[in-house]
């Protein structure tokens, strides 16, 4: 174990259903981003970084234990994290980091088969579902059920309701600060800070921006893949970017207050996503699809290790964050972590990096994915439940997209028939990621000529 001295207190920043162009670094026009575009250019930038799995809890399983959904058992939502599970905060602690929690946890309750009822959705989540955060806990299992865009509450680490008022975003990030505040220096810390901004507010069936978020972003640039699509994004963009614009704002409260308390130069900072936002035009929602406007997140990396202003291109993942989380802490990476550390892309010194990420899509239908940078692939079982059903042994085609082509993947190639041999190229490569990920290998048939999917708006 390494000195406390020589180690970084990592502070992991955790918005929720964020795309990557919200960021000005990655394309934003609109002034919504200016402290993430300024730790993009002081820090480390992964241009290219992907979900795992775009539905709030399977992401989180996957980013707490470094083991894809399906290993963890939480393939969808309301299924609770096994407590026997070892996760981040359990390795850092083991190897003397105190590790804190604040906001949105989403890996409490189960309601469904896969174990034994347990309803923590508006209740304070006890401490053998806390995922190993035992040394600071102040959070709610589902947030978006215990407060909106203003005012709400979250529990203490004795179970104690704690009431907020205020814009949800300014509240949590006045309760890092206070911790940040308090802490004594004795170890290093852990902290993660887990918004659900920008996502939706379910009961309100909407976004919710700060208040003048309206105006203020009412000439926003409409993405690519949004441009001439029905979907609820012409009156939930700006609220949106609200939302995104708060996160950047209180970011740069955070870093103010680790330059006052003499942290800064010690302490990493991690920034990203558990997905994005298609604004129904894939599906009935917002999430749940292969698709780059759910897929494709931020990434942002700035402090000891990660410096200099670097843009990394390679294709990295949100299972590629748990074992750079614990590189960066001197602690050692077990096996049963899926992804890579990512310090050897920024350091130059990456071997066989993938070529590709891997997703797995529940929810709203049984998928499995791979993204290269120039091919979009997608399968689905056409006889399981995505609600219901972990995986299938049977697949069909379901989407392929030329990326460097149609990088808003308007054009689906599926069923063309010049490009067999690269669907079949491509199945192999998804096959051998899916076994790699304790899956069987299963069969993958052709997309029919005239595919039948009346959940997608355009294909």
């Amino acid at each position: 174990m390494s000195s406390s001295h020589d180690r970084p207190n990592i502070l992991f920043v955790f918005s929720d259903q964020q795309r990557w162009d919200t960021l000005g670094c990655y394309g934003q026009p609109l002034e919504v981003t200016p402290n993430l575009d300024r730790m993009a250019a002081e820090g480390v930038r992964f241009a290219n970084a992907f979900t795992c799995q775009p539905v709030c809890g399977p992401a989180r399983a996957c980013l707490q234990t470094g083991k894809y959904a399906t290993e963890v058992g939480c393939f969808r939502n309301a299924i609770a994290l096994p407590t026997d599970e070892t996760t981040i905060a359990h390795r850092l602690s083991q190897d003397g980091y105190e590790v804190g929690y604040i906001g949105k946890w989403h890996l409490a309750s189960t309601n469904s088969k896969f174990g034994p009822p347990a309803d923590y959705v508006t209740k304070p989540v006890p401490p053998e579902r806390r995922g190993g955060y035992k040394d600071y806990w102040l959070a709610s299992d589902v947030l978006e059920f215990t407060s909106h865009g203003y005012d709400g509450y979250m529990f203490d680490a004795d179970m104690n309701r704690v009431d907020f008022k205020g814009y949800r975003v300014d509240c949590l990030t006045d309760f890092a600060l206070d911790y940040l505040r308090t802490r004594d220096g004795k170890r290093p810390f852990f902290l993660f800070l887990s918004y659900i901004e920008p996502h939706h507010q379910n009961d309100h069936h909407c976004y919710e921006g700060p208040n003048g978020s309206k105006q203020r972003f009412k000439d926003f640039v409409v993405p690519g893949d949004l441009v001439d699509t029905e979907g609820d994004w012409r009156e939930n963009y700006p609220d949106y970017l609200g939302c995104c614009a708060s996160l950047d704002h209180n970011l740069g409260r955070i870093r103010a207050e680790l330059d006052r308390l003499g942290l800064a130069d010690n302490t990493l900072i991690v920034y990203t996503s558990d997905h994005g936002s298609h604004f129904c035009t894939r599906n009935s929602e917002y999430k749940r699809a292969c698709h780059d406007g759910c897929t494709h997140i931020p990434m942002v990396a700035y402090g000891p290790g990660f410096t200099g202003g670097e843009v990394v291109d390679e294709l990295v993942s949100l299972i590629d964050v748990p074992p750079t989380i614990l590189s960066a802490a001197g602690v050692e990476v077990p096996a049963t972590m899926q992804g890579r550390a990512v310090q050897p892309l920024v350091d130059g010194t990456a071997v066989d990096w993938p070529d590709n990420v891997f997703m797995q899509i529940s929810e709203s239908h049984v998928g499995r994915a791979i993204r290269t940078k120039k091919w979009k692939y997608s399968v689905r079982a056409p006889h399981r439940s995505g609600s219901t059903d972990p995986d299938s042994d049977l697949y069909v085609e379901d989407y392929l997209y030329d990326l460097e082509a149609d990088p808003h993947e308007r054009n689906n190639l599926v069923a063309d028939p010049s490009l067999a041999d690269v669907r079949a190229e491509l199945a192999d490569v998804l096959k051998r990621r899916m076994v790699q990920a304790g899956e069987k290998i299963p069969q993958i048939d052709p997309c029919p000529t005239s595919p039948d999917r009346p959940d997608h708006t355009f294909s």
